[in-house]
């Protein structure tokens, strides 16, 4: 297993389920990781749990769609340890509604956390990543964002919108060894996967064909690659997570 020993790593949404797994699975390979969320207490959970399997996740409250708090929390951890190497734009919320019902601030808050807090992540560490020639940004979408789904016209065009983001930071800090990629997950077991009733899990399971629902886990182990040196020869690419749901 490849270590991520002395790196320094930023993960937005952290607090609770594929952004905690992904701080998790950082930590235990070496990495010094920052998790960012806007809620103290999901935070201070996340910290004491990860605490009792004896990982340290340093919390940062912040809210990602926040340009200055996103620059200004970002460049204190720059000061303190001189870079971030590793940044994972995880942080996301839904406002689910059909087109016809959605409300303009429902479609402005989607897009404020799920893309433009991306963009804000990326802005706070390219300069520095660049400085020193090697970098790993990860963007966390979702098969929506290559699908569509009813009812998520909003979700399912910031997760595409990361896609487009992601090609084109990536070949603009090629040249300075900063790699950019982007990770699709499908269905992943979560809080909100874990209220469906059993008959609506029947239904998501037998859209995917390896016939389960994905985990935290699924999708951390491909961060981990992605941000250690066996990955050095990939940008600029969105993998899908999603148990074959989407074959192209």
């Amino acid at each position: 297993m490849q270590m991520l020993t002395d790196r320094i790593a930023v993960v937005t949404g952290a607090s609770r389920g594929i952004g905690l797994a992904i701080a998790r699975r950082l930590a235990r390979s070496g990495a010094t990781v920052y998790g960012l969320s806007r809620s103290t207490s999901h935070l201070q959970e996340a910290q004491d749990s990860l605490a009792r399997e004896g990982v340290t996740l340093h919390a940062c409250e912040c809210d990602v769609s926040d340009f200055d708090a996103v620059q200004a929390t970002l460049q204190s951890i720059t000061k303190d340890h001189g870079r971030i190497d590793i940044l994972v734009n995880n942080a996301g919320i839904t406002r689910d509604t059909l087109l016809l019902r959605m409300g303009e601030d429902d479609w402005d808050q989607v897009m404020n956390v799920n893309l433009k807090g991306a963009f804000n992540g990326i802005k706070a560490v390219a300069r520095t990543m660049m400085k020193n020639r090697y970098g790993r940004i990860i963007n966390i979408s979702s098969v929506v964002g290559l699908t569509g789904n009813p009812g998520q016209v909003n979700y399912a065009a910031s997760k595409a919108g990361l896609l487009g983001l992601t090609k084109s930071v990536a070949k603009e800090l090629a040249s300075r060894n900063v790699t950019v990629n982007c990770i699709a997950p499908g269905y992943i077991e979560t809080e909100m996967t874990g209220q469906l009733s059993d008959e609506v899990k029947e239904k998501l399971i037998a859209q995917i064909p390896l016939g389960r629902i994905g985990s935290g886990e699924d999708v951390a182990h491909l961060v981990h690659f992605l941000a250690s040196e066996e990955a050095s020869y990939i940008t600029g690419q969105t993998i899908a997570v999603d148990g074959g749901m989407t074959m192209m």
